[in-house]
């Protein structure tokens, strides 16, 4: 695997900003040839480092209006396990392996407090799940990417 320099670093930033980007709109900001953002994406995605593009609807519009963090601590060598069990689930949107107190970070939306209390009642019934704190999200401040 190629190393992810600066000019990478970059890319991926606008594209977290705005997927549908035009590629000559890319290397304009970055001072790069159109030639070499196509073959930084198609490397990136060969890679494995991009994965997809996704559209980021508007609060309220359409999307699952619950957000939540769950922090989850989980026992001795569970954590393979209990990863499995959580991508089982449609409204878990991504899970992060951290340090500290926390052992994953799970990002959570659902369509409503009925089958959001629901689904943390399920995450704390798994195997190895030994303790759980979590957080609705409010509101939320998008970052431009450059």
């Amino acid at each position: 695997m190629t190393p992810v320099d600066a000019v990478d670093r970059r890319l991926i930033a606008l594209l977290r900003g705005n997927a549908r980007m035009p590629v000559v709109e890319l290397a304009r900001r970055l001072g790069v040839s159109r030639a070499t953002v196509q073959n930084r994406m198609r490397r990136l995605e060969r890679e494995g480092v991009i994965r997809g593009y996704t559209v980021e609807l508007k609060s309220g519009a359409g999307d699952q209006p619950i957000r939540a963090l769950a922090l989850i601590a989980v026992e001795g060598k569970k954590g393979p396990a209990v990863c499995r069990a959580l991508r089982g689930y449609p409204d878990i949107r991504a899970i992060h392996n951290t340090n500290g107190r926390w052992d994953l970070v799970v990002e959570i939306r659902t369509e409503t407090l009925e089958s959001f209390n629901r689904l943390l009642g399920e995450i704390r019934l798994i195997d190895g799940v030994t303790a759980s704190e979590t957080s609705l999200l409010l509101d939320s401040l998008t970052l431009p990417a450059d």
